[in-house]
């Protein structure tokens, strides 16, 4: 065991200490002229060394030091104590001991509670070895007097010593270790010697220095020495204390960072939330049961690693959070089993709407052959019409047949691109795109998408968002569609897109181009009484809390309900009608009045009002120059009256009716055409430059355009000319071209609708539209006759009699007859 396991760096210093009076200069002398013995017990010393005048506690614990101070103690309680030159040594020779020792006293021993023994010394007088006498069962050696040399008290020896007690009472001040007695011990102190001794034994300096100041016998020197060390000493001290200084404020700001932490973990666990700790966690098991790729799942790891590096309270912390959170949530390779039952899907679009023949015929198509690959990209389709036919809720039928989610997208007046492709994550408030957050609330990758009235799509200095709607629709493209929000490459292959439109007119082409165009035009007659049976009225009734019984109407009811308050394509103006005559009728029960459950035209004429349109809206062909046409509109077919009347004059042509420019150029067109042939219409060229033409198209409020009213225009033209009359209940549509051409347009079962609805008997097309009137059912046209035809020439023969109008107007032209008649 090493000698001394336990050095205590200063004494004991209070007021019952007995062992250890501060020495006075008298004391010192007394001490120095003790006579002492010639051969002494050494002692050996590793970790410390003994100055004259000090006491400091040893602990013994080798078995010769432990004999050598039971002995002394016995006897005069005299020893030499000297340090090793090698610590390491655990039972050190004469040899290897150092040449100048100390010789002590013992003023007590103690036996300490773990069975070591504690003794307290106090140095006498320096000595330096002689020889050797004996080695076991200690060393014992003769010893010679070592003299010490005093200076002269001069001026620089006591600034010298004025600076050793400064300095050590700086170094007392700056150390916590060191006890506030020590000071009072130093400025007690009388004698220089025994001051520079008590310094040298209790500074910082390691064994080989103490040894070299005992060695010293110049107290002059001895104490330039301890200066040195001191000043060193404080320098240390000093820079150490600066750098705890800095370190303890940088700790104290992470202390203070954590225990708000720690508030914060525990308040948000208080109120129910999670500690940060806990989100990470929930995160990353989350993360661990997504279906993602290697590259996507790198990517969360790098995001989710630096979310663990930022500051909770940090204002970007729950953007990362909420970033995070959104790719947890997205289906990434998240499919929904389609299923393939083809019957079952058959009747349940049927089921869920009448009609639509050739929109159920491509979903089944589009099933069969899914059915039969098991991989194929779905395609784009654009359900185009009125409103109100059930574009959209087709959508949902398709969906619940393939048993995919369902997710409606209302594109109507979109005008910013980020809400198509969202925000950078930079910007404040950012977002992803419309078309992610649908996916993440459907939670499948092979949704239905319906994205509705895809024709309503704007754009401004925000972007345009039909540009960016390219690559969502683009089957070629749209397997990596980017989010600028997701910042990865998302599949919509798998996504089955439907877009609804009121007119193709106002998409642009290249986003034309990507679709699948599917016609859905109006309901006949027929079809709207099966939809209002089968749908309408049901659904009116569960919404009003009635019951079946409480309303019957019949097909000649709902057909006057059709004919004399409706005009449309859909059946959404139906359906509000219908829901009016079932309020009336719950007003009825609720006021407890009698009433018949079979609603009669007199019922239905008290609870809607008057008829609010006429059904025969063919004026005749009493008056010449006046032709029923049939056109398009946005919410369905209609009838026109193109109206052309003949004033005296030079041969100006007047065009007026709020017409766009393509229906002023049909005009102009059926002009010129009937000038330049003239002749085959028994007319007198004559009569173009001594008549005024005006042609007019009544609703001048409404404004018209397109090219259908060009053969409508020759046949009011030619009848003006020639006072010939118009074939009655006939309407007709088509293009023309100054060669004479007839060709076709569109929105033809609109037309129809609009000709039935008019009590139109025969109908006269290009001979090009033929194909679109056989997609009607025959059921629906049969009491309709249709002529086709190439040439405007047999249009003319078609449309007008032989027959003069009443009253015609006087078109005897006097002077030589043309050559050409």
């Amino acid at each position: 065991m090493s000698e001394f396991d336990f050095h205590q760096t200063l004494p004991i210093i209070n007021e019952d200490t007995e062992f250890f009076p501060l020495m006075s200069q008298e004391d010192e002398e007394e001490m120095n002229n003790e006579q002492t013995p010639e051969v002494l017990s050494i002692l050996p010393l590793r970790n410390t060394v003994l100055f004259p005048g000090v006491v400091i506690p040893i602990t013994v614990g080798r078995d010769k030091s432990i004999k050598l101070i039971k002995d002394a103690y016995k006897g005069d309680r005299t020893i030499g104590v000297v340090s090793q030159r090698d610590v390491g040594i655990e039972d050190p020779t004469f040899e290897q001991l150092n040449d100048v020792g100390t010789v002590a006293l013992i003023i007590k021993m103690l036996q300490m509670p773990d069975g070591s023994t504690t003794v307290i010394i106090q140095g006498k007088q320096r000595f330096r070895l002689g020889e050797a006498v004996q080695s076991e069962p200690y060393i014992k050696a003769s010893i010679n007097k070592f003299e010490e040399i005093k200076p002269k008290a001069d001026k620089e020896f006591k600034a010298i010593v004025a600076s050793v007690k400064e300095l050590a009472m700086q170094i007392i001040q700056l150390s916590p270790n060191i006890p506030s007695e020590a000071g009072i011990a130093i400025k007690n102190i009388e004698s220089t010697s025994f001051l520079i001794n008590f310094i040298s034994s209790n500074m910082n300096a390691d064994v080989a220095a103490k040894q070299q100041m005992l060695e010293v016998a110049n107290l002059y020197e001895r104490a330039k020495m301890v200066l040195e060390h001191l000043t060193m000493e404080l320098q240390m001290l000093e820079l150490r204390n600066q750098i705890q200084s800095k370190v303890r404020t940088d700790l104290d700001k992470q202390q203070r960072d954590y225990f708000l932490n720690q508030q914060l973990k525990t308040i948000q666990e208080e109120l129910g939330g999670n500690s940060p700790d806990l989100e990470l966690d929930n995160l990353r098991q989350r993360a661990l049961k997504k279906k993602w790729s290697a590259e996507i799942a790198s990517h969360f790891s790098k995001e989710l690693d630096k979310l663990a590096r930022m500051n909770p309270a940090a204002a970007d912390y729950s953007v990362q959070v909420n970033y995070l959170e959104l790719l947890l949530d997205l289906p990434w390779n998240e499919f929904t089993k389609d299923n393939f039952d083809l019957k079952r899907a058959e009747r349940i679009l049927d089921k869920d709407h009448f009609g639509l023949d050739k929109v159920k015929r491509r979903i089944i198509e589009y099933l069969a052959v899914l059915k039969l690959k098991n991989n194929m990209k779905a395609p784009i389709l654009c359900l185009a019409g009125p409103p109100g036919v059930g574009k959209t809720s087709l959508g949902k039928s398709i969906a619940k047949a393939l048993g995919r989610k369902y997710v409606r997208m209302a594109l109507g007046g979109i005008r910013d691109e980020a809400e198509i492709r969202g925000h950078r994550k930079t910007y404040i408030g950012a977002m992803p795109g419309r078309i992610i957050q649908s996916l993440k609330k459907a939670g499948a990758a092979n949704a239905v998408f319906v994205l509705d009235e895809i024709d309503k799509v704007g754009n401004d200095f925000r972007g345009d968002p039909s540009s960016a709607l390219l690559e969502v629709l683009d089957p070629e493209q749209n397997n990596a569609f980017y989010d600028h929000y997701v910042e990865l490459d998302f599949d919509l292959s798998n996504v089955m897109f439907i877009a609804t439109a009121n007119s193709l007119s106002n998409i642009q082409p290249a986003l034309l181009d990507r679709m699948e165009i599917i016609e859905v035009n109006g309901y006949t007659i027929e079809e709207k009484i099966e939809i209002a049976k089968q749908h309408l009225l049901p659904k009116q009734l569960e919404q009003h809390g009635l019951k079946k019984k409480d309303v019957a109407l019949k097909a000649s009811v709902l057909e006057k309900i059709i004919e004399d308050y409706t005009r449309e394509s859909g059946v959404r103006g139906l359906e509000k009608r219908i829901g009016s005559v079932v309020r009336g009728v719950a007003t009825k029960i609720a006021m407890e009045e009698e009433y018949t459950s079979a609603l009669n035209k007199v019922d239905i004429e008290r609870i809607l009002g008057a008829p609010m349109f006429d059904k025969d809206l063919y004026e005749g062909n009493e008056v010449a120059g006046v032709v029923t046409g049939l056109a398009w509109t946005q919410v369905g077919g209609d009838i026109l009256f193109i109206e052309a009347s003949l004033s005296p004059g030079k041969g100006k042509l007047s065009i007026t009716g709020n017409l766009g420019d393509v229906m002023k150029e049909s005009a102009e067109i059926a002009m010129a055409y009937l000038r330049a042939h003239a002749a085959k219409f028994n007319i007198d060229h004559r009569l173009f430059e001594s008549w005024d033409v005006h042609v007019h198209v009544p609703a001048g409020a409404t404004p018209k355009d397109g090219p259908s009213a060009g053969i409508t225009m020759l046949t009011a033209l030619t009848s003006a000319f020639t006072q010939r009359r118009v074939k009655q209940h006939l309407a007709m549509t088509g293009e023309i071209t100054l060669r004479g051409k007839v060709l076709p347009v569109g929105g033809i079962k609109e037309k129809i609708l609009a000709a039935k609805r008019a009590n139109i008997k025969e109908i006269i097309l290009s001979k090009s539209n033929e194909k679109d009137i056989l997609e009607i059912k025959e059921d629906y046209i049969k009491d309709l006759t249709f002529y086709y035809v190439k040439e405007m020439k047999e249009v003319i023969d078609l449309a007008l009699t032989n027959e003069k109008v009443k009253d015609p107007i006087d078109l005897t032209v006097k002077g030589p007859a043309s050559i050409l008649n």
